[in-house]
């Protein structure tokens, strides 16, 4: 089973390389979701870590609907993260009816090569997560990070396992949404192959180094 650690700080993504994750998302600003990352921590962070770093592209908190000005910093912010050499871009659109914005994710996809690109949990507010799944795959989306349209992956299995269903392998479903060390094997037992965790413990700024080698060991049993 793959790890992926979101990563708010920079002492989050050293915890995470030291606590033996394959890769981290990187971001900024978790109460509020997550928001793209400065240039300055990207630069750190890619100059401490060996492990994969992927980088969240979103220009702010709330809804995933975005003015013109908005995106075409989205677009601006995917080519600095290329240039610094990181391993992936997340990101998503939605239309003002919460259905996937076919255009504007066409272009991020876009903007993302060679790198490789994930839909982040916009996907969660989508109307229809399985209309929504099918229209990612028409556009050649390869990764989805979801909790299942819940506030937590535990309480979305139900609908986590019917898009892994659908998705039949085309898509790599990665399960985010307060996934910990003690609850990584509900998810093993489904057959999900990837996770997503920021292994923040209580009121921590940082991703908890105990935890993620928790998490790790658990998540090695599958």
């Amino acid at each position: 089973m793959l790890v992926e650690i979101c990563t708010p700080t920079y002492q989050s993504a050293i915890n995470a390389q030291k606590g033996g994750a394959d890769c981290i998302e990187l971001c900024e600003n978790l109460s509020i979701g997550g928001v793209t990352p400065k240039r300055e921590l990207i630069r750190k962070v890619k100059n401490a870590l060996y492990i994969p770093q992927n980088i969240l592209i979103r220009p702010r908190g709330g809804d995933f609907i975005y003015s013109e000005e908005e995106f075409n910093q989205m677009l601006l912010d995917i080519e600095d993260c290329k240039s610094i050499g990181c391993n992936g871009i997340v990101s998503g659109v939605l239309n003002p009816d919460n259905t996937i914005d076919i255009n504007r994710t066409r272009q991020l996809i876009e903007q993302s090569k060679p790198k490789s690109f994930t839909f982040h949990k916009a996907f969660d507010d989508t109307s229809d997560p399985i209309k929504a799944l099918m229209t990612l795959m028409e556009l050649g989306v390869k990764r989805i990070l979801t909790s299942g349209q819940a506030p937590t992956a535990i309480e979305g299995l139900k609908v986590l396992k019917k898009i892994h269903k659908k998705a039949n392998g085309k898509v790599t479903i990665l399960v985010g949404g307060g996934i910990r060390s003690d609850n990584v094997f509900e998810f093993g037992l489904a057959g999900f192959d990837e996770i997503h965790s920021s292994a923040i413990e209580n009121s921590e700024q940082h991703s908890n180094l105990e935890q993620i080698q928790n998490l790790i060991r658990r998540s090695n049993d599958y």
